[in-house]
């Protein structure tokens, strides 16, 4: 059993010496099938009394493609991972803002596959779904506020704490033995995992998330960000 999950893991990925996992051709392969199953699956789950329309898809996969380039543009680099980017994760609480949390959380996990086809950091499966699919598709949830005054707002704060809560317990369980002589404003986090991960991940998403907050609140951009709405819904 031990030579043939080996096998299969030589044939998905192969380990670097830090311990890290890079994809093989197979590994990004099986991703992308991956990806496009999560897409059926969302339809099929999500849209059992209205599949998605031609229009929700096509502006879907819009600002999925606006959010993995903007995801590249980085405003900082944390050492150990995450990053301070030029919005994002709005693109993608976007979506779920037109369409409501179905639509929105088929979007957040297959945009969590991109980010893990174009820049993975792998050290274990269960770290890989929960800083990837877990923590990617939590942006999703700011569809719960679709229909509510504010919503954009509400939902993007809403899928944040989502993200922050996976990246922090990520963090703990995964990365916990970084804390070790780890000193940030004057404080050293040497064993204490809890208070590192949420100090590290902290600092990047709640930056970018108050810089989003800022932009997004200067009349035009509003105003822009409205009429984008009524066109992803057809009603401009």
């Amino acid at each position: 059993e031990a030579v043939k999950g080996g096998f299969f893991m030589s044939l998905f990925a192969n380990v670097g010496v830090d311990g890290t996992y890079s994809l093989t051709v197979w590994g990004y392969t099986a991703l992308v099938i991956a990806l496009i199953a999560i897409l059926l699956l969302g339809n099929l789950l999500f849209g059992r009394k209205r599949a998605f329309s031609a229009r929700e898809i096509s502006f879907a996969a819009m600002a999925i493609a606006l959010g993995t380039v903007a995801s590249m543009i980085k405003i900082f680099n944390m050492p150990m991972g995450g990053s301070v980017t030029l919005l994002s994760m709005l693109f993608i609480v976007l979506v779920g803002n037109w369409y409501g949390i179905g639509m929105g959380l088929s979007a957040a996990f297959a945009y969590g596959i991109l980010q893990l086809l174009l820049g993975p950091y792998i050290i274990s499966l269960p770290q890989m779904i929960c800083d990837y699919i877990l923590a990617f598709g939590a942006l999703g949830l700011s569809g719960l506020f679709s229909r509510s005054k504010n919503g954009l707002i509400k939902g993007y704060i809403l899928a944040v704490l989502g993200r922050y809560f996976f990246a922090v317990l990520s963090g703990v369980i995964f990365f916990g033995v970084y804390a070790e002589g780890v000193s940030f404003a004057g404080h050293d986090f040497s064993g204490q995992p809890l208070l590192y991960s949420l100090s590290y991940n902290g600092l990047y998403l709640f930056t970018e998330a108050v810089i989003t907050l800022l932009i997004i609140a200067i009349p035009p951009v509003r105003k822009g960000l409205i009429r984008i709405r009524e066109m992803a819904l057809g009603e401009a």
